[in-house]
């Protein structure tokens, strides 16, 4: 190739389907086939001898990848005066090369994902879900085992309604144990309990540096569960601003992470669950119409535990055996003044209530006779109704914060004795309360319980009535 002609072999007609014998060949038109993202790369490299890779357009407009090798013979005055060269199609080896990355691209995400997956069902053991069936034979709770097996094996959307306590946790679990996704892991999200500032990453994901504190990538919730079920617990707590992109996964399937503009694509089941009325914050605008009615595609209502009293002695002996089994102990069946007790009492925090209630008894109880801890029924305001171990109060009663406050932290104080101040393990205080050791943690910093020292024992121990009768 001289300054103002290119010639061009039979062999470079069969690769780019220019004929060898035409006229036109020369840089200007070497130049124009290339392709644009490559050409500055081309026309601005250095040296005599050289070889690059870039795309050149064929005949037929399609581009194939090249090699050049070649060098530049220069006159006596060293200006150059021709280059000699060859030209390498490797339009295969680049393709498979683009497809390598690309599957390493692949194999890269369904590590991280997994990862992830590792992460969550980590600290989902961590609080591991004890009773995995649903007990009971009243009217109210077959209707509830009748809806779940007509939807279970469907895509659909449930929304689960009901009190606190009442087990809808438990009902998403059975939803999706018994779908087509059973294999995969059921991802759980609490609206009411994420910081309002990291509900939005936790539910979507983040990149690297997408704000303050982001030092590497995220996958979210949303992509955890592709291919599987999201279970979003307290739909109703979550922020007006985040309910349009729950819109937007549950009309297209589609989200994007925090500090990025890629769009994710993900197929999944939605169960939600709410002890909110959601017809009521949807008429005083704090919950999105559209997405209620999104949501609102098969609702199941599990009914509070003082409308299904007959199914109290199942679930009792239930959590007893589950409760002993932990501590080691063994019960003679619960008799019939005890059980009368608990099917007299209205159960505010329900089925969780009830589960508390029999684990602080199995503690207490000294023998193989169950006996209900002094104080889990109290007489308030004159009228006779009963605090639930962690504060809560039957309908109808009106108590002071600061009683309840005081209730709570007698309990967990109980508990925290009772196995010497061990908060985690399958015999800490976390498992016989029913909560997560971090969740038992800060709520212990929010009641200013902390374990004595040996000198504030020995103060309490002189100045207890047994040791000073004059007290």
């Amino acid at each position: 190739m001289t300054a103002d002609r290119l010639w061009w072999n039979e062999n470079g007609q069969k690769l780019f389907g220019y004929e060898c014998h035409e006229q036109r060949y020369d840089m200007g038109w070497l130049t124009e086939l290339l392709h644009a993202s490559d050409r500055r790369a081309i026309i601005e490299g250095e040296g005599d001898m050289y070889q690059t890779e870039y795309r050149l357009r064929r005949a037929d407009r399609s581009y194939a990848y090249v090699h050049e090798r070649g060098f530049i013979v220069r006159s006596e005055s060293g200006k150059p005066a021709r280059m000699i060269g060859s030209l390498t199609d490797i339009t295969e080896h680049k393709r498979g090369e683009e497809e390598l990355k690309a599957a390493l691209s692949e194999v890269q995400q369904l590590r991280e994902r997994l990862e992830a997956e590792n992460v969550y069902l980590r600290s989902e053991v961590s609080q591991a879900y004890r009773d995995g069936e649903i007990l009971g034979e009243s009217e109210r709770i077959r209707k509830v085992l009748q809806q779940m097996d007509q939807v279970a094996g469907t895509d659909m959307t449930v929304l689960v309604l009901g009190e606190t306590g009442t087990g809808k946790e438990l009902v998403a679990r059975a939803l999706h144990d018994k779908s087509g996704r059973g294999n995969r892991p059921l991802v759980k999200v609490n609206c009411s309990t994420l910081p309002a500032e990291l509900i939005e990453s936790e539910l979507f994901g983040h990149e690297k540096g997408a704000f303050t504190g982001a030092t590497s990538r995220q996958a979210g919730r949303f992509e955890l569960a592709d291919g599987a079920t999201i279970f979003l617990d307290e739909v109703g707590e979550m922020p007006l601003r985040l309910q349009v992109k729950l819109l937007r996964v549950l009309q297209e399937g589609e989200f994007e992470r925090l500090g990025s503009g890629k769009t994710f694509k993900v197929d999944l089941r939605v169960i939600a669950a709410t002890n909110r009325n959601l017809i009521e914050a949807m008429q005083t605008g704090r919950f999105r119409a559209d997405l209620y009615y999104r949501l609102n595609v098969y609702p199941i209502e599990v009914p509070p535990l003082r409308e299904r009293k007959e199914d109290i002695p199942l679930l009792t002996d239930a959590f007893l055996r589950e409760a002993g089994r932990r501590l080691g102990k063994s019960f003679e069946p619960i008799s019939g003044k005890v059980m009368e007790a608990l099917q007299a009492y209205g159960w505010p925090g329900n089925i969780r209530e009830l589960q508390n209630v029999i684990e602080r008894a199995a503690v207490t109880s000294t023998g193989r006779v169950l006996q209900l801890p002094e104080g889990w029924a109290s007489t308030l305001t004159g009228e006779r109704s009963v605090s639930s171990p962690l504060g809560q109060v039957a309908r109808g009663a009106t108590v002071e914060e600061a009683s309840l406050k005081e209730l709570d932290r007698k309990y967990i104080v109980q508990v925290l004795e009772q196995t010497n101040w061990r908060i985690e393990g399958t015999r800490g205080a976390a498992v016989i309360l029913g909560l997560k050791p971090s969740t038992l943690r800060s709520r212990m910093q929010k009641l200013g319980i902390r374990k004595p020292t040996n000198r504030e024992r020995k103060a309490q121990t002189e100045d207890s009535p047994a040791k000073n009768p004059k007290a």
